[in-house]
């Protein structure tokens, strides 16, 4: 049964098609307008073997805000529709990455509840032109339109760009374990409810 699944978003802000494969071989190409974020994106697909395709037109002629909490929407609504009904998965995943310096720990429940705890204090307010604070705009589209429980912690790091990019790369990992299919729970729904 195939994991993948294309989503069209638009508004009279951005107009946006995000493409994925939960099965895939990290394979990416994006078209944001965003260069930051494409770098951060390709880090799930790296690290979560996730295909993604991301084409975005936004107002970025303003500011990159309402590119990037919109690609978070857009991918949170992919996510949701590629996973199905969840029986199967692992359902829970977590990692910690390092980059040097900095360290984050992500953990992800894909629980059917919408919730964002991120703790994370950016040593820079932009990392190039992007803003930091879109990182959170970012997750919490994501969050609530994957109904995901998310938890992130930047642990270390005092290179802005060292933060950021453990934090995608940690979020990919945990992505990758929590959409494994478990053979001991083949058909099964992993919850003690019967749905997520």
């Amino acid at each position: 049964m195939s994991r993948a699944a294309t989503v069209e978003r638009n508004t009279l802000e951005t107009q946006i098609r995000a493409t994925i494969n939960l099965d895939g071989t990290g394979q990416s190409r994006f078209d944001t307008g965003v260069p930051f974020l494409e770098h951060m994106l390709d880090q799930i697909a790296r690290h979560g073997l996730i295909d993604l395709d991301i084409i975005c037109k936004g107002d970025n002629h303003i500011d990159d805000h309402h590119s990037v909490e919109d690609i978070g929407i857009t991918l949170g609504q992919a996510f949701a529709k590629a996973v199905g009904d969840k029986k199967g998965i692992v359902r829970y995943g977590h990692s910690y990455v390092p980059l040097d310096e900095a360290l984050s720990r992500v953990v992800i429940d894909f629980s059917g509840r919408p919730g964002l705890s991120m703790n994370v204090e950016f040593t820079r307010a932009s990392i190039g032109k992007l803003d930091t604070q879109l990182f959170w705009e970012f997750f919490q589209g994501f969050v609530n339109h994957a109904g995901v429980t998310l938890h992130i912690d930047n642990l270390k790091g005092f290179n802005a760009h060292h933060q950021a990019e453990t934090i995608f790369k940690a979020f990919g990992r945990a992505l990758r374990m929590a959409l494994e299919q478990d053979p001991r729970m083949a058909g099964v729904m992993p919850s003690t409810k019967g749905c997520l």
